[in-house]
């Protein structure tokens, strides 16, 4: 785009020079313009290496998301991602926006399960995925409602999907329960700094884009949804050094598709609960969740199960540049009112897991974890051999553009 300097403008303004039309035209920026210049481009390569120490080839690792058998022993390409985004202008009470979340690799396998047809479901095996794809809009009611409409990231637990916004590379049991994505609608609304609220309408309770619970179970009707809701508590400035700590509740309740014809209830009900608390000693946070799933006795099947993860999270910032953190965990699970194997996870698992992360490089994370996974029941064997124990040794290496 051609620019015309200070010195020219000058001459213009007092009428000693004229500038042509198409050049006035030109220092205008065009509608285009106009729509990209607050869309904003980032993502990440996640690489990793894992040993799983003193396993055969081809034992069974623990089943927590992710920790597949073809990542044992080598290095991987983890995930790619790539979003495109224009957020809400804090300034515009009809602020309108969107967000294109996209993930390639191993982890954006199978991860939108949508639906394929009316005869049944067809899981994808596609190793790209849109993780959220939504329009953002805001309604200036009271301090203002925030909309997602499309598919978003579920709105519970104290993990999230990118690895490099979590405080172990390993994930929980706890994550490993929960849903991940919803197609519909959702609202938020702050009522004050402290206090928010979020309510959601969905298609399923589990991740598919466009999926639908009547084409799941025959016997549902089409205005079978899923709800969903969750609450956020801000310690104020004025409690000390709890200021800034949070505690977060959020519930979802709908049909789950993708047990459908499995020995779980495919009515399922999510509740999730955690805090991250600030603490005395400058650096050290500390966090603790809670999460349970339930599967209700639906469709003449006669099938139940509940699930309970709980964990405790401790993070320390040594330096600028080195952090600690760890994690300790405790799942159980009953299937028709008493234990049983059931998806790859005995009847109750220990876990803990080591984190330390130096980040040498610019716009990079790199970390070094140890985990132990234990299995603390007495029924079945979790890892395909004698003993109940799995060790991991992994090396996380993330770029973030």
């Amino acid at each position: 785009m051609m620019k015309v300097n200070k010195w020219t403008l000058g001459l213009a303004a007092v009428g000693l020079v004229t500038i042509p039309v198409t050049m006035q035209a030109e220092e205008k920026m065009s509608a285009l313009q106009t729509a990209l210049s607050s869309t904003t481009i980032g993502g990440y390569v996640d690489t990793s290496a894992q040993w799983q120490i003193g396993k055969a080839k081809g034992a069974t690792p623990p089943g927590y998301a992710f920790n597949t058998p073809s990542k044992q022993d080598g290095f991987n390409l983890n995930v790619v991602n790539l979003t495109i985004q224009k957020p809400l202008d804090a300034q515009d009470n009809w602020a309108a926006g969107y967000m294109i979340d996209m993930i390639y690799g191993p982890n954006a396998a199978g991860w939108n399960t949508s639906v394929q047809s009316y005869s049944g479901s067809s899981v994808s095996t596609s190793d790209f995925g849109l993780k959220q794809a939504y329009v953002a809009l805001r309604a200036p009611v009271g301090n203002g409602i925030d909309f997602k409409i499309g598919t978003f990231d579920t709105i519970i637990g104290y993990e999230v999907y990118h690895s490099g916004n979590n405080p172990n590379y390993t994930r929980s049991y706890g994550y490993t329960m929960e849903s991940t994505q919803h197609t519909g609608v959702m609202g938020t609304y702050q009522f004050c700094k402290e206090f928010g609220i979020a309510l959601g309408i969905a298609n399923t309770h589990n991740s598919g884009i466009n999926n639908r619970a009547w084409l799941g179970d025959a016997t549902r009707s089409e205005t079978y949804k899923t709800y969903m809701g969750a609450a956020t508590l801000t310690a104020p400035d004025s409690w000390g050094f709890l200021a800034g700590s949070t505690l977060y509740v959020g519930a979802i309740n709908g049909f789950n598709t993708a047990a459908v014809g499995t020995a779980t209830g495919d009515n399922q009900t999510a509740f999730y609960a955690g805090a991250t608390v600030n603490t005395p000693v400058k650096g050290l946070k500390a966090g603790v969740s809670y999460d349970y799933l339930g599967g209700h006795n639906t469709g003449g099947k006669g099938n139940k199960f509940w699930a309970d993860a709980a964990s405790l999270y401790l993070s320390y910032q040594a330096t600028e540049k080195l952090s600690l953190h760890g994690r300790a965990e405790y799942f159980w699970y009953q299937q028709n009112g008493s234990g049983g194997i059931a998806a790859g996870l005995p009847d109750k698992i220990l876990a803990l897991t080591g984190t330390v992360q130096y980040d040498l490089w610019a716009n990079v994370l790199s970390r070094l974890e140890f985990r132990w996974d234990h299995q603390a029941n007495g029924t079945g064997r979790l890892f395909n051999d004698a003993d109940r124990d799995a060790f991991l040794l992994a090396a996380n290496i993330i770029y973030k553009f």
